[in-house]
């Protein structure tokens, strides 16, 4: 399968690209978890699409915050390099939502009991035993994070979590307008057209947001709004919303049967 992050110059992290695109297993579980989540629920996607999505947003995420001051939690508690914060970061992106594979409800600890032979397969060889101990708990420790009432102790958890959030463009994020008859979820999520990432002003990252449609104020207060204070890491954004231009209509009438 196509997929591709910007590697810049770290090695492992392409060592680990590779073995990605040539695993059958996770490309499976992916399409298995989709299944679940968008065919029998009726759900957004939450296969490669979503995990591509994504795993760059959550990458550039942490380098804006690395190239801000922010130091990486593996960084500073196991003295391990900016490049292995990268690959949890990554690694964590690319397994959190396997376990829809499972089911829908607890699916991050789902994800926790998938995710450990993976990671495995696609660390092995690049790091010593120690350190592939050590990114593994990290990895494990972000999956389980993303999930809404769990607070994450790390940057990097923090950072797939918000990552997690973002995937909100045109209609993607929860319950798609096309399931049904519009609801407040649906209408909310189509009216965001477009999430730009960049170096803040009064903060580390800024998170623009562009909605063709107020309704997509519901979107970030009941989805963002909670991850992002519930991150561990909320103090290194700001987030702006804003309409451009001439507000779209997105029902036309909304019928009580």
């Amino acid at each position: 399968m196509e997929f591709s992050i910007p590697i810049h110059d770290n090695k492992r992290l392409a060592q680990i690209m590779e073995r990605v695109r040539n695993s059958t297993r996770l490309q499976v579980l992916w399409e298995c978890s989709n299944i679940n989540a968008l065919n029998r629920l009726n759900l957004n996607d939450h296969g490669p699409v979503h995990i591509k999505i994504i795993t760059n947003i959550a990458l550039k995420l942490l380098r804006l915050l690395i190239e801000r001051g922010v130091v990486p939690s593996v960084v500073e508690s196991h003295n391990l390099e900016v490049a292995d914060a990268e690959v949890i970061v990554v690694l964590a992106s690319l397994l959190h939502d396997i376990g829809h594979a499972i089911h829908r409800d607890q699916h991050e600890e789902m994800s926790v009991v998938l995710a450990p032979p993976l990671i495995a397969e696609l660390i092995k060889n690049i790091y010593t035993d120690s350190a592939c101990t050590i990114i593994e708990s990290e990895v494990l420790h972000a999956i389980f994070s993303h999930r809404r009432a769990v607070l994450p102790f790390t940057v990097e958890a923090g950072v797939v979590k918000i990552a997690d959030a973002l995937d909100m463009e045109k209609g993607r994020a929860r319950i798609p307008f096309t399931a049904g008859a519009p609801t407040i979820h649906s209408v909310s999520a189509i009216a965001i057209t477009k999430v730009k990432l960049s170096p803040g002003k009064s903060k580390p990252v800024r998170i623009e947001v562009r909605m063709a449609n107020s309704a997509g104020i519901f979107q970030l207060d009941n989805l963002l709004k909670e991850k992002l204070q519930r991150s561990g890491i909320a103090q290194y954004f700001e987030v702006i919303a804003e309409i451009r231009g001439e507000e779209k209509k997105i029902v036309e009438q909304y019928v009580i049967e």
